[in-house]
C-alpha cells in the first residue's frame, strides 16, 4: 500500500474535494503498463510483446509488458512506455521535415516517438543535460533506427546562444516534482516535500526562459510534467502567458474514449493553491481549460499535465543566423576503404542529401542542413556508419538497427536457438553458404546486429554490453 506524505494528502483534499478518495484510492491500483510500436523498422509486427489492448490516443501505443531481453525490444520494434506519457508525443505531432527539439529528453520515450512522426526526415535535436542520462538516451535513439537525430548534453542556456530562433516545435517534458510517478516510484515519494514543487517551478521557468529563445516565429512549443501540481502546471502557463504576450494557448484535442480532463483555471491562483485565500482570482480564465490533465483516478495511466503554445508568426523575420555545419573531407586511404565495404556490404547505398562527419575514426552521416556543432558535447550525430580500423571498416551496431534488410548484400534470420546463441555471444554455424564478409543478423525480419563470415562460421559483433542469457524455456530447437 502506498503511503502518501500527509501535506500532500492535505494539499489535494483540499483542492480536489469529493473527488480526492477516489485519486487517492488510485495509488494502490494496479500499474498500467504500455508500450509503443516503431514505424521506423522494417517489419513493425510485434513477435514477442503481449497486446493487452490499444491506448485511446495515437496509432502506435499498446497496453502490455515489454520484456528488456525480448527480440522486439532488443531490434527496436517497441518501446516500453507508460500509457500517459504517449499522449505528450501525439500533442506535439511533428511532421517530416521539421526541425524539432526535445529539450529534457532522456531516457528517450518521447524523443522516439517524435521521431516516428518525422519518418527519418528533418532535424530531430535531442538533448539531457546530465551525460549518464544522455548516454541512455544516444542508447536508445539507436536503438529505434533514428537516423535523423543530433544527440546532445548541454544547458538549455548553451543551446540557446547556438541556436536561436532555430526549431520549428519544442518539446519541454519539464523536470518536476514527479506526483504522478507516485503511483510506481518510491523514491519520488521519499523526496518530496511541502515546498518541492515550488522549487522545481522555479527551475521550470529558467528552462522555459532558454526554450523560447530557440523557437522560431510561427512556430509551437508542448510543456509537459509528471505532476498534478498546480504550481509546475497550469501557474507556469499562466507565467508564461503573462511574461511573453507573443505566446497563446491552442487547443488540444482530448478523445472522449480516452478521458483526459482539461486544466483548471482555478489553480493559476497560487494564493488559493496554497489554502491562503479561500477564493480562486483566476476562475475566469478559462482559456487555460485548453491544458490537459490525465488524471489516474480517470483514466489507465499515471499523472500528467500537458499544454500546446503557439509563438506569433512574423512575416518579416529573417532566416535563422545560425551557422551550418562543414563538410569533413575523407583523406585516399579512408575513401578507398570506405568505398569496398560499401561495394561488398551494402546494396545502392544513398546519402540522400547527407554529409559524412568523423569524430575521430568513428564516421557518421549528419542529418540535412545540420547546424554548427563546434564546442558542444555531441554524443550522436545522426546515422553512425562505422569506424575506421587499420586497412578495414567496421559497421556500427547503429547501422545494423537503422536500415532494413533489402539495402544489405548478405543478411541471416535467425532461428530461435540461434537467436539466443548470437544475443549471448556466441559463434552462428549458418545453415546456409555465405559468402566471406559482413552479414546482417536479423530476427522476425529486423537487423539485430552484425556477423562476419569466415569459413563456415557467422563470428559474433553482437555488442560486449548488450549481451545476455536467453532463459531456456524461451529456446527452442524448431523455430
Amino acid at each position: 500500500m502506498t503511503s502518501l506524505p500527509q501535506d500532500f494528502i492535505d494539499k489535494y483534499t483540499r483542492l480536489l474535494g469529493q473527488s480526492a478518495p477516489d485519486f487517492f484510492a488510485s495509488f494502490n491500483a494496479p500499474v498500467a503498463k504500455g508500450y509503443r510500436i516503431n514505424p521506423l523498422k522494417a517489419n513493425s509486427k510485434t513477435f514477442d510483446t503481449p497486446n493487452d489492448g490499444r491506448v485511446p490516443y495515437g496509432e502506435w501505443g499498446y497496453f502490455g509488458t515489454v520484456s528488456g531481453h525480448a527480440v522486439d525490444h532488443v531490434t527496436g520494434v517497441v518501446y516500453s512506455q507508460e500509457p500517459s506519457a504517449q499522449f505528450v508525443g501525439e500533442v506535439l505531432h511533428p511532421k517530416p521535415g521539421e526541425r524539432v527539439l526535445d529539450l529534457a529528453a532522456a531516457p528517450g520515450g518521447k524523443s522516439t516517438h517524435l521521431a516516428a512522426f518525422m519518418q527519418q526526415q528533418g532535424l530531430l535535436w535531442s538533448n539531457e543535460i546530465f551525460l549518464n542520462r544522455a548516454k541512455i538516451l544516444s542508447e536508445n535513439i539507436e536503438r529505434m533506427g533514428v537516423q535523423n537525430s543530433i544527440v546532445s548534453s548541454q544547458t538549455p542556456a548553451e543551446l540557446s546562444a547556438k541556436l536561436p530562433q532555430y526549431f520549428d516545435k519544442i518539446l519541454l517534458d519539464a523536470p518536476c516534482s514527479g506526483e504522478g510517478m507516485f503511483h510506481k516510484n518510491e523514491a519520488a515519494i521519499q523526496q518530496w516535500h511541502k515546498d518541492f514543487p515550488q522549487e522545481l517551478a522555479d527551475l521550470q521557468r529558467d528552462i522555459l526562459s532558454e526554450a523560447v529563445k530557440m523557437l522560431k516565429p510561427g512556430g509551437q512549443i508542448v510543456y509537459s510534467t509528471c505532476t498534478f501540481a498546480p504550481e509546475e502546471d497550469e501557474q507556469m502557463i499562466a507565467w508564461l502567458l503573462s511574461t511573453y504576450p507573443e505566446f497563446s494557448l491552442e487547443v488540444i484535442n482530448k478523445p472522449v474514449s480516452a478521458r483526459i480532463d482539461d486544466g483548471e483555471p482555478a489553480w493559476a491562483d497560487k494564493a488559493y493553491t496554497d489554502g491562503t485565500n479561500h477564493q480562486s482570482q483566476t476562475q475566469s480564465q478559462q482559456i487555460l481549460k485548453q491544458t490537459a490533465r490525465l488524471w489516474p483516478n480517470h483514466l489507465q495511466g499515471e499523472g500528467h499535465f500537458v499544454a500546446k503554445l503557439s509563438k506569433q508568426a512574423n512575416p518579416e523575420a529573417q532566416q535563422d543566423n545560425v551557422n551550418r555545419m562543414k563538410s569533413v573531407t575523407l583523406n585516399a586511404t579512408q575513401q578507398e576503404i570506405l568505398t569496398t565495404f560499401l561495394h561488398d556490404t551494402m546494396i545502392d547505398f544513398n546519402l540522400q542529401g547527407r554529409q559524412w562527419q568523423l569524430f575521430g575514426d568513428r564516421l557518421y552521416l549528419a542529418p540535412i542542413d545540420s547546424p554548427d556543432i563546434s564546442n558542444l558535447k555531441i554524443l550522436r550525430l545522426g546515422l553512425e556508419v562505422g569506424t575506421f580500423k587499420k586497412n578495414r571498416f567496421e559497421p556500427a551496431h547503429a547501422l545494423a538497427l537503422a536500415l532494413p534488410a533489402k539495402d544489405f548484400v548478405q543478411h541471416y534470420e535467425m532461428t530461435t536457438l540461434e537467436w539466443a546463441k548470437y544475443v549471448h555471444g556466441d559463434v552462428i554455424r549458418p545453415s546456409k553458404q555465405l559468402q566471406k564478409g559482413w552479414v546482417l543478423m536479423t530476427a522476425n525480419g529486423n537487423g539485430a546486429g552484425w556477423g562476419r563470415y569466415v569459413d563456415g562460421q557467422i563470428k559474433n559483433f553482437f555488442p560486449k554490453g548488450l549481451r545476455f542469457v536467453v532463459q531456456q524455456d524461451k529456446v527452442s530447437d524448431n523455430q
